[in-house]
């Protein structure tokens, strides 16, 4: 089963960036991309998504207030966050994001993160 991620970042180059790694890796779908997080949260609340890979800094609202709308979600998917700031990843931990990754990130930290996931995914499976 293919892990649907969406990608939301309002620097056009980073989202195709993203969007380009995510579609290297087998077992990973690509179902959107975003500029703003508002269209983002629209598209989760109405769509299956596995995941979720957030700028932290966007215009409109923040990647952190973005995990925070989808982790009240019944079902939410995991949210990682992407950020050149380091000092944001103390909000990450605090409202329990699945990952946060200081840009600029490479692929192998994308790579790593999605074993992560699908690691987990799995361990639930065998448990549940």
């Amino acid at each position: 089963m293919s892990i649907k991620t969406i990608v939301v970042d309002n620097s056009i180059d980073l989202k195709e960036k993203l969007t380009k790694i995510l579609n290297e890796i087998d077992g990973v779908e690509v179902c959107a991309s975003f500029d703003e997080a508002i269209e983002a949260m629209c598209y989760v609340k109405e769509n299956p998504v596995d995941m979720v890979f957030s700028d932290v800094v966007m215009p409109d609202i923040s990647g952190i207030s973005l995990a925070k709308s989808i982790y009240e979600l019944p079902d939410p998917p995991e949210v990682v966050l992407l950020s050149g700031i380091p000092g944001f990843s103390l909000e990450a931990w605090q409202i329990r994001a699945y990952g946060f990754i200081i840009k600029p990130y490479t692929k192998a930290q994308i790579i790593q993160m999605i074993h992560k996931y699908q690691a987990d995914r799995n361990q639930v499976e065998q448990v549940g």
